[in-house]
C-alpha cells in the first residue's frame, strides 16, 4: 500500500496535526498558497514533496514554483495546480488518474469520466466556518487509489 498526502491552502500555517497525519507518507503534494518556504523545507523532511504555486504566493521565494505539476508517484499519475478553474486539459484524454487542487479551502472529492478530482481542503487558518483538513491518496498493490478527506481536530492554543 502506497500513501500520497495532500495539502493546501496552509497560508503560513503549518499546524502540529496536519504534520502529524501525513507522517509516514510515501510523497506529499502540496496544492499552493503556501505562504512560508519554512512549510516546504518542513514537508520535504517527512517525504519526497510535489507543489505548486497558489494565487496568494507571488513572494520571490515561491518564484521558482510551477503553476502546474504534472507526475508520476508509483503508478499514479497525477496532476497538480492550485485552482481548479485554470484546468486547462482534459484529464482523461491526458492519462491522470487524479487531479489534486486547492484554493476553494473546501474539501472535496469528485469522480468524473474516472479521474479523481480531490481538493484537501485548508489545513492553515480557518477561513469562514470551513473545517481545518488534509487530504490522502491510499494505493493498493493492483493499483486501485482510494481518495480519503480528514478534517483535523485542532488543539485549541494554551
Amino acid at each position: 500500500m502506497q500513501r500520497i498526502g495532500l495539502i493546501s491552502d496552509t497560508h503560513g500555517l503549518l499546524r502540529p496535526e496536519a504534520l502529524a497525519f501525513l507522517q509516514g507518507c510515501d510523497h506529499i503534494v502540496h496544492a499552493g498558497d503556501i505562504g512560508d518556504p519554512a512549510i516546504l523545507e518542513r514537508l520535504a523532511a517527512l517525504a519526497p514533496l510535489t507543489v505548486v504555486r497558489g494565487n496568494n504566493d507571488r513572494a520571490d521565494w515561491a518564484a521558482s514554483i510551477a503553476d502546474t505539476e504534472f507526475v508520476k508517484i508509483g503508478e499514479v499519475w497525477l496532476y497538480a495546480l492550485h485552482d481548479i478553474a485554470e484546468l486547462d486539459l482534459d484529464p482523461a484524454a491526458a492519462g491522470i488518474q487524479v487531479v489534486v487542487t486547492g484554493h476553494s479551502h473546501q474539501p472535496a472529492i469528485d469522480l468524473r469520466n474516472g479521474v479523481f478530482f480531490v481538493n484537501p481542503g485548508s489545513a492553515g487558518p480557518r477561513r469562514f466556518k470551513l473545517p481545518i483538513a488534509v487530504g490522502e491518496l491510499q494505493v493498493d498493490d493492483a493499483g486501485a487509489i482510494t481518495p480519503r478527506i480528514v478534517e483535523l481536530e485542532i488543539t485549541p492554543a494554551a
